[in-house]
């Protein structure tokens, strides 16, 4: 063989050594990021499933001195519990946001099956609210299902821009999507719960859930570009981040006003554990149509 052949060869095979350890690098690098979202989900899981226990704590008091927010009282805001409550969620839900920012939707989202345990312990404690056997084994459904997703999650690709993800916001699958999630909500303000939002606690969650998969999505996308701008690149100026935060805003308040009437109306054993597994079932939907992951 030639010089020259040797030094061709040697050549392509440094090629591949070189691209053979920046893929090492770059799976090492994902499971880093991976390993910091779980660390972030578990403790939201806590905090939430925490703020549960003392909202509900809050609204029954509010009960005694005004209008119960079941039926559209707002009394629950002058007492001390409720706001112990709303701070609780406010670091389980910064935990959850910056876990957004590390680790895809897939891989988190589940993850709050740890609320399910922490409120539903409090609960039996705090509230004096006993779960019967079949909720205890629905809880243990939920746990051994979000662990089975936790371990198969995907791996989800890098975003560079606000702009990507408006472009996978903007897909015509994930646009019908939301057109759904929105009518369907309003078809449950509108029709069902005025005559049934007393009695089944379905249509106060379904709200919820459907409002909860859009902030998941518009969360992942604020939470990027909070992590881009820190990072030099400022996503500030693209109306697209104006967007989203707009969104998100009006999510939370949707969500958390029918969350306080799902709270105060229904037992919060059974509460939590249903609105985890409709809001799971309809992020990890919305998860699939937006970032195409299989």
């Amino acid at each position: 063989m030639s010089m020259r052949g040797r030094f061709r060869g040697g050549n392509e095979n440094d090629e591949k050594v070189v691209k053979c350890v920046e893929s090492v690098r770059v799976i090492v690098m994902g499971i880093a990021e991976n390993s910091k979202g779980l660390v972030l989900a578990v403790a939201s899981g806590v905090f939430i499933g925490a703020s549960f226990v003392l909202k509900k704590k809050g609204l029954k008091q509010a009960a005694t001195h005004g209008t119960r927010a079941g039926v559209g009282g707002y009394s629950y805001l002058l007492q001390p519990l409720w706001w112990a409550g709303m701070l609780t969620m406010l670091i389980g839900e910064v935990a959850n946001f910056v876990a957004y920012i590390y680790a895809p939707a897939l891989l988190v989202t589940p993850l709050g099956a740890l609320s399910i345990i922490v409120s539903a312990v409090l609960a039996h404690f705090l509230l004096k609210e006993k779960l019967q056997k079949m909720g205890i084994l629905g809880c243990v459904f939920c746990i051994v299902g979000s662990v089975l997703i936790v371990i198969h999650a995907p791996q989800e690709h890098a975003l560079n821009s606000v702009q990507e993800i408006w472009d996978l916001a903007t897909q015509p699958l994930f646009l019908v999507y939301v057109a759904a999630a929105v009518s369907v909500v309003l078809a449950l303000v509108l029709h069902f719960e005025p005559r049934y939002g007393q009695t089944n606690m379905l249509v106060y969650l379904g709200i919820c859930s459907l409002i909860g998969s859009l902030l998941v999505m518009s969360t992942k996308a604020i939470g990027i570009a909070i992590k881009l701008t820190l990072e030099g690149t400022s996503q500030l100026t693209y109306p697209q981040t104006w967007f989203f935060l707009t969104v998100t805003v009006i999510c939370i308040i949707t969500q958390l006003n029918y969350l306080n009437k799902a709270l105060d109306t229904f037992n919060t054993a059974i509460v939590s554990p249903v609105y985890y597994v409709m809001f799971t079932t309809l992020t990890i939907i919305a998860s699939v149509i937006m970032f195409k992951v299989s």
